[in-house]
């Protein structure tokens, strides 16, 4: 009995045919790349071509201190790039190529992720151009530690995902089922666990500044917060369900200088309600060095008004 051949669609079931579909669609955008820092030191990752002249977004671990290095793509194009601007309190970075760039990849939203949905990271693991696994969203809202010098910073709203992520994907793209970026793959986690910084507004706010500046501007607070839920009766009078919780604050900040102190709720910042770090973190770009920040917060059962001046952030 002769088996008939089975035609390439019906060999495939749904799962697989979003995965090659997305495969197929983000693998052009997406490089190796390889950096050449101080000293002759050198760095791998991958890179993915974004919306802009010849741009490269990567992670800021993956170029270090380099300035320049090469880009390799999947049609074995190849071009020398320099590094625009490096966020390490973001670990992101931007690369612009000499050369022509295959098209930019179409840009998402990570805003839009839910706990269980399909995932596909491309990158080059290991040096393995083009690798391409696939995944789901495990966990939202993650946060990740990052530091420049001495100055600290958590990236909040890190996803987490089970696609395979091995050394060399750094720097590559997470997209959803519809072959849009959502996050720039950033580290390994651990076994079956991945994390990668969320494509959402804050990042286009990070990316457009590198590319203007080579650089990021950030306004400091200094106040350690994390979200937590409104007390019922408050939350009833406010028709909110979340605050910022106040666990610590910097002495001798801005924060400490305007009198918010551990404990504090904090209700809205700049008029607007807060509900994440996120939330916070959104308005601490350059455009607020200086300014009157005011802040609303929930202590002992009573509202309180401050007026914070931030300063700006500084390594070293």
């Amino acid at each position: 009995m002769t088996v008939p051949p089975v035609s390439d669609a019906a060999a495939l079931d749904a799962y697989s045919r979003v995965v090659t579909a997305v495969a197929a669609e983000l693998t052009p955008h997406v490089a190796a790349l390889q950096v050449a820092g101080p000293g002759g030191r050198g760095g791998a990752g991958s890179a993915v071509v974004v919306p802009g002249e010849r741009l490269l977004l990567t992670n800021a671990h993956v170029v270090g201190r380099a300035r320049r290095g090469r880009a390799v793509f999947a049609d074995g194009s190849e071009s020398d790039v320099d590094v625009v601007g490096a966020d390490p309190l973001s670990d992101l970075a931007v690369a612009r190529a000499r050369e022509a760039t295959p098209a930019p990849a179409v840009l998402g939203d990570a805003a839009g992720l839910r706990v269980g949905q399909l995932v596909v990271a491309v990158g080059n693991p290991l040096g393995l151009a083009g690798s391409v696994t696939a995944g789901v969203v495990s966990g939202l809202g993650r946060s990740l530690p990052t530091r420049d010098g001495r100055t600290a910073r958590v990236v909040e709203d890190v996803i987490q995902t089970d696609a395979a992520l091995n050394p060399g994907n750094s720097g590559g793209a997470l997209a959803d089922a519809a072959g849009r970026v959502v996050g720039v793959n950033t580290a390994v986690a651990g076994w079956g666990l991945g994390l990668a910084v969320p494509v959402n507004d804050t990042t286009r706010r990070i990316v457009d500044a590198l590319v203007r500046d080579g650089r990021v501007r950030r306004a400091f607070l200094g106040l350690v917060s994390t979200p937590a839920p409104l007390p019922a009766p408050l939350a009833e009078r406010t028709g909110r369900r979340r605050g910022l919780r106040v666990v610590d604050v910097v002495p001798g900040s801005p924060a400490d200088r305007a009198g918010l102190k551990a404990g504090d709720l904090v209700l809205e910042a700049a008029r607007a309600p807060v509900a994440e770090a996120q939330s916070l973190q959104r308005l601490l770009f350059a455009e607020a060095i200086g300014q009157p920040l005011p802040v609303t917060v929930h202590r002992h059962g009573a509202m309180v008004d401050v007026i914070a001046v931030p300063t700006e952030l500084t390594g070293g």
